[in-house]
């Protein structure tokens, strides 16, 4: 058993494609055209970070409490995390992408992390490894 897929609401798939394969560097594994429920089109738009298991499913808001839960997805918590094997790269690409971070790098006794936003809105976790913590762990 494994979770394979974990929905983000967007405004739109372009931009939030953009977001997560040029600036986060994820794959994009699926775009595909697709139905809603009741017949209209939507895409069914699939990114992961490379090597990785799990993926998001970028699914457009539709309807008005879609649209309210867009950056808002686990009422202002961090909801996502995301472990990178170098912090300080990731950290300065990401900076330099204009990535919003709404709390600088910390260490903590389970790593580096650093509190940032999405294309949305939600907040994510940059993992790291800290420099006391042995990298074959």
């Amino acid at each position: 058993m494994r979770i394979d897929l974990v929905a983000v609401i967007v405004d739109e798939y372009d931009p939030a494609i953009a977001f997560f394969t040029g600036v986060l560097g994820f794959e994009l594994v699926e775009d595909s055209p697709s139905l809603t429920n009741d017949g209209r089109p939507k895409r069914w738009v699939v990114v992961r970070p490379p090597g990785a298991q799990t993926g998001l499913l970028l699914a457009r808001a539709d309807g008005e409490r879609q649209a309210a839960a867009v950056g808002d997805q686990v009422a202002g918590r961090v909801g996502f995390f995301l472990r990178v094997d170098d912090f300080d790269a990731a950290y300065r690409r990401m900076t330099e992408a204009g990535v919003t971070f709404v709390r600088g790098p910390r260490a903590e006794p389970y790593g580096r992390v650093a509190v940032f936003l999405d294309i949305a809105g939600n907040r994510w976790d940059l993992l790291g490894l800290s420099a006391t913590v042995p990298h074959d762990r």
